[in-house]
């Protein structure tokens, strides 16, 4: 039987399917939320990546880091993945940036991703996030999400 590539991906600061706190977003600290998630015994590194399918100009990335050793099956509040590299988001900034859909446009989907990889991805702290994203599921072996939401009153 062939190992899972199944990722379990959770968060002590929110479930599934719950809003996120308004301090990992940017009308609050603008910190990630604490994260956890499994590794599959045979990917060679990991991949994450936060992003927001209900933007209204398409697809906003808030957050990649890659190339996570298998090892880190976490990362603390307001923390990079030990050992990954940050590559540019939507905003071209190489950094996270919380949730800060545009008031009056619902509740949005924030998606925490977690991707096992077969193999390094080859992307640094330049790499756009279209370019990052391409990269990472060419190299995917599997993934687990953890989905927040959040809206801001307007």
């Amino acid at each position: 039987m062939p190992a899972t590539t199944e990722i379990s991906v959770r968060s002590t600061a929110f479930n599934h399917g719950d809003p996120i706190p308004t301090v990992y977003t940017c009308e609050g600290r603008n910190e990630s939320p604490p994260l956890a998630w499994t590794a599959p015994p045979q990917a060679t590194g990991l991949a994450l990546i936060v992003d927001d399918p209900d933007a209204p100009s398409g697809l906003f990335t808030h957050w990649v880091v890659s190339n996570i050793p298998p090892a880190t099956t976490s990362a603390e509040e307001g923390q990079t993945p030990a050992g990954g590299v940050v590559s540019l988001n939507s905003a071209d900034r190489a950094e996270y940036f919380g949730p800060c859909p545009p008031a009056g446009t619902g509740t949005h989907h924030y998606r925490f991703i977690v991707y096992a990889l077969s193999h390094p991805v080859r992307v640094d702290s330049q790499t756009s996030a279209a370019d990052a994203r391409s990269a990472i599921v060419d190299a995917s072996m599997g993934d687990g999400r953890l989905i927040g939401t959040y809206t801001v009153d307007g």
